[in-house]
């Protein structure tokens, strides 16, 4: 069963960037995939992650965009705490890089996604051309 759990909660904790979820209670246990996607229809970005022989999805909501900005800035992938386990999201960094730059511009992903992105990494877009 693919499971969507939505990434509710940013830390910077020791040095490192930590998401987690209210799903405590559940007995969650993933693989990162180390894949990004774009969910444009509800401005949010989807890190890919194997649970039980087959991929589910954290949920990383527009309110979240300003931490995934600190976490390019910083190039370090970030963690995710699930049952005070901290797993890292390999190829988060570059998988996010690389889709916003395929999202700048490309009305493919929708007029409000574009804006919505373009908005929120601005600084990402500006210290690319310097």
């Amino acid at each position: 069963m693919r499971n969507i759990y939505k990434i509710d909660n940013y830390q910077y904790l020791h040095n490192n960037h930590h998401f987690s979820l209210n799903e405590n209670d559940k007995d969650i246990q993933i693989v990162p995939a180390g894949h990004m996607l774009a969910d444009s229809d509800n401005l949010a970005f989807i890190y890919v992650v194997e649970e039980g022989g087959e991929f589910s999805y954290l949920h990383f909501s527009n309110e979240l965009w300003s931490h995934l900005v600190d976490i390019l800035k910083s190039n370090q992938n970030p963690y995710v705490t699930i049952n005070g386990e901290a797993i890292e999201l390999i190829n988060f960094t570059e998988e996010l890089e690389m889709l916003i730059f395929n999202i700048e511009g490309n009305d493919n992903y929708g007029k409000e996604f574009v804006d919505s992105v373009e908005e929120a990494f601005k600084e990402i877009f500006q210290n690319d051309t310097l």
